[in-house]
């Protein structure tokens, strides 16, 4: 090949890899490249919006008592939940289409639902999240979200169980199908809160720099991309769902009613505190910054957590961000971050070591870390100590019990254990 080729497609690849619109490799929102060409981000000027208030994070030190124990091997892993009150069951929710079911330590070759023909899986899209209500245990209802074939619309469906380990694959009902034309930031994670209505995070719609419209598709609340969305799931009527009075938007003209949070460019993984109900977002960030953002219970209703105008602390564009709500934590891709992996505030009664502490990671730096998480800052970051790097960092999970695990994209799900 002549040199003056090499240069132009060396070019090209640095060109691909600033604007943040590589290709995809993981359902996190990773490529292979982007933590290596991050620059260091610049801090905003004083009288913005959003600044960064994490602590300095002090050296890393040994969480004593904690081990990793490996529970289980899956394909491709990206979600892990249990429906309340079954201390029994573990659901390990596979990206090509399957979610598997563990019964007391020990994994059921049949799938409990298997939707694969109707899932697109690979990089970002698949099967990525699933949810038990409250009511399961009478209803038998449970909600799955994943990218659909013939399109990639992000599709959130209602399933039913027919038994405790076995879901009918033909009872899915549709409550919606978002379209959206590119093939990453899809989000996926489906919760429950602690007010009994089901959250749903939407990325941005893929692309580079939410490209999306003269104001992007974070900052517009007339579309459902790029927001954190919480509505009653049950059927009303010929509605599919219903949106709860008391969202911020609920009732006003030209905005969805469906968000309850907005700004936020792909929430991979959200989370609640089952013993406060505080939320914990961790928004994976584009070249430069990663970002866990925190609310206490209630308080992120109407919360703009400010994408596009600020990736992480460091300002993106010269838009507008009303209100823009900084992130407590943030990480930079020169430091060698690429897509933030969030956990959960563990309140597992046998870690004692964690109580209390907010559990993430990286998916390229696979390091596991815990911080503790308040209005406005974090404190006491650090890694916990004594634990290997888990490889392709896909997910965290919680059961019943409050206990957590740990899940690679390599196929390994772990559990965080007293020594």
């Amino acid at each position: 090949m002549r040199p003056a080729l090499v240069l132009v497609l060396l070019a090209a690849v640095t060109a691909v890899v600033a604007c943040g619109s590589g290709p995809a490799q993981s359902p996190t929102g990773a490529t292979t490249s982007s933590s290596g060409a991050a620059t260091s981000p610049s801090a905003p000027a004083p009288d913005e919006a959003a600044t960064s208030t994490a602590a300095a994070a002090p050296p890393a030190t040994a969480a004593r008592g904690v081990r990793l124990v490996q529970v289980g091997r899956f394909d491709a892993p990206v979600s892990l939940t249990a429906p309340p009150q079954d201390r029994r069951r573990v659901f390990v929710v596979q990206q090509n289409g399957k979610i598997k079911v563990m019964v007391d330590g020990r994994t059921r070759s049949r799938p409990f639902l298997d939707i694969t023909g109707k899932v697109v899986s690979g990089g970002e899209q698949g099967l990525l999240g699933l949810a038990f209500p409250p009511d399961y245990a009478t209803s038998k209802r449970f909600y799955v979200y994943y990218t659909a074939k013939g399109g990639g619309a992000n599709t959130l469906v209602e399933y039913r169980a027919t038994s405790a380990d076995r879901a009918d694959p033909a009872s899915g009902r549709v409550l919606f199908a978002q379209p959206d034309t590119e093939s990453n930031h899809n989000g996926g994670q489906l919760q429950f809160g602690p007010d009994g209505l089901l959250y749903v995070g939407l990325g941005d719609g893929g692309g580079a720099n939410d490209q999306h419209g003269s104001r992007g598709n974070g900052q517009n609340t007339n579309v459902l991309l790029g927001k954190l969305l919480r509505i009653d799931p049950r059927q009303s009527g010929s509605q599919p769902y219903t949106i709860p009075s008391s969202n911020p938007f609920a009732g006003q003209s030209g905005k969805r009613g469906e968000i309850y949070s907005y700004g936020l460019r792909n929430p991979w993984r959200f989370s609640f505190d089952r013993a406060t109900g505080d939320l914990a977002i961790a928004d994976v960030g584009q070249n430069e910054v990663e970002e866990i953002d925190f609310a206490r219970a209630g308080a992120a209703s109407g919360a703009n957590y400010g994408w596009r105008p600020f990736e992480g602390n460091r300002r993106n564009r010269g838009e507008p961000a009303p209100g823009a709500v900084a992130p407590v934590l943030t990480k930079t891709h020169a430091a060698g971050w690429c897509s933030i992996t969030g956990g959960y505030i563990v309140r597992d009664p046998a870690l004692k070591a964690l109580d209390g502490r907010y559990v993430y990671g990286d998916y390229c730096l696979g390091q596991l870390r815990s911080v503790r998480l308040s209005a406005g800052k974090a404190s006491g970051d650090r890694a916990i100590g004594g634990l290997a790097r888990v490889s392709q960092l896909s997910s965290f999970g919680e059961d019943a019990r409050g206990r957590v695990y740990v899940l690679s994209l390599d196929g390994p799900v772990y559990r965080f254990a007293a020594r």
